[in-house]
C-alpha cells in the first residue's frame, strides 16, 4: 500500500496563496451547505498540553482527511514549536491512507486563507491599509492572504517582541508587491487608519479599544480559540454592523470575542459564499470575522496538495504494507 509522505516545504510549493483562497472558499461553501460530515474537534489534554483530533469529509469531491494538532506551551524552551500538527489523506472508497503531511505549515495557509475570503468578501473593495496584531507564522499567513485579495499598500505591525517584530518587517519588505511597513508603539496607532485589522496573537485579553476603529474596518481575529480569551473588546463587537464566523456551532463553543460579550452572529462565511447571506451592504459598515478553525478546510487543503504532490511528484512515497 504506497503513501504518500510530504514535508513543509512540499506542502508550501504545493499550495500557494491564491490557490489556498480558493480552496477555502469551497471549504466554507460546503460546510454552510450542509454537505460535509465533520464530528466536534476532540481535545485531549496532558499535562504539559493538549491535543486537538479534527477529522472531515466533504461529500461532494470526497476529500477526506483527519488532522491531528498539538499546543504545548512549553515547547519553544525546548527549541520545539509551541504548535505541532500532522494531516492524514484517506480514500473514502476504501479508507486506506493515500498521504501523510506536515500539519503546521497547512494550518498556517489554510487559516491565513481563510481570513483571505473573508476579506474578500467583507473589507471594502478600496481597502489598502492593513493594522497588524501578532509576528509569528499566523500573522504572515493573514496578511499574505489580504495582500491576495486586495492591492495592499500600508502595514502598521505591533507584536510583544521586538525581534520577532523586526524579523516580520524585514521580511514583508522583501515580498513581491511589498505594502511599506511601519512598526508602531501602540495600538492605537495600529487601528486608527487601518481598512483592515488582523489579530493573530496568543494574547488573553484584548489588544485594542474598539473606539479607536474607524468606519468602514474589517477585523478578523483568528489568535485565540478558548471560551475565556478574547482578541478583541465587548466595545469592537458592539461597533460591528455585521458578526461573520467560519463555523456558528465551533465558535459558540469556543470563540471567547463572541462568548463572552454574548454577541450575535448574523452569518457563517460560507452562507455569504454561498449566496444565503449577505457581506458588507455599506463602506461605513464596521465587519468583524472569527475564526476558530474547521477540519473541512484541513481536508480540503491536503487535497489541493496531494493533487498538485501527485502532478508535480513532491514528497517521497513509501509502501506500508508488503
Amino acid at each position: 500500500m504506497p503513501i504518500r509522505i510530504l514535508s513543509a516545504a512540499d506542502v508550501r510549493a504545493a499550495l500557494p496563496m491564491p490557490k489556498a483562497v480558493d480552496a477555502m472558499r469551497h471549504a466554507y461553501s460546503q460546510l454552510s451547505g450542509g454537505k460535509v460530515t465533520a464530528p466536534p474537534r476532540q481535545h485531549l489534554s496532558t499535562d504539559k498540553g493538549v491535543t486537538l483530533i479534527m477529522p472531515a469529509y466533504l461529500h461532494e469531491r470526497s476529500e477526506f482527511g483527519i488532522k491531528v494538532v498539538s499546543v504545548y506551551d512549553d515547547n519553544p524552551n525546548l527549541n520545539l514549536p509551541r504548535i505541532t500538527a500532522t494531516v492524514l489523506v484517506l480514500d473514502p472508497a476504501t479508507g486506506s491512507p493515500k498521504a501523510f503531511m506536515d500539519g503546521t505549515s497547512l494550518t498556517a495557509i489554510r487559516t491565513g486563507a481563510g481570513g483571505g475570503v473573508a476579506a474578500d468578501l467583507l473589507a471594502r473593495q478600496d481597502a489598502k491599509t492593513v493594522g497588524l496584531f501578532g509576528a509569528g507564522v499566523q500573522a504572515r499567513a493573514q496578511l499574505q492572504a489580504v495582500m491576495a485579495v486586495r492591492d495592499i499598500t500600508h502595514v502598521s505591525l505591533i507584536s510583544r517582541t521586538q525581534a520577532s517584530t523586526q524579523q516580520l518587517a524585514a521580511e514583508i519588505s522583501a515580498w513581491t508587491d511589498a505594502p511599506e511597513v511601519n512598526i508602531v508603539a501602540t495600538p492605537q496607532e495600529v487601528v486608527k487608519d487601518a481598512d483592515i485589522v488582523i489579530c493573530a496573537t496568543t494574547s488573553a485579553t484584548p489588544l485594542f479599544d474598539g473606539n479607536d476603529l474607524q468606519s468602514g474596518t474589517h477585523i478578523t481575529a483568528v489568535g485565540t480559540f478558548v471560551p475565556e480569551k478574547r482578541e478583541v473588546d465587548t466595545t469592537t463587537i458592539r461597533r460591528a454592523n455585521r458578526i461573520v464566523v467560519d463555523s456558528r456551532e465551533a465558535c459558540l463553543e469556543e470563540a471567547g470575542d463572541l462568548i463572552i460579550p454574548n454577541a450575535q452572529i448574523d452569518a457563517e462565511i460560507g452562507e455569504i459564499v454561498n449566496g444565503d447571506k449577505q457581506g458588507r451592504q455599506s463602506d461605513d459598515e464596521i465587519t468583524f470575522f472569527k475564526s476558530v478553525g474547521v477540519a473541512v478546510q484541513d481536508a480540503v487543503a491536503a487535497s489541493v496538495v496531494l493533487t498538485e504532490a501527485e502532478a508535480k511528484n513532491f514528497g517521497i512515497v513509501v509502501e506500508i504494507v508488503q
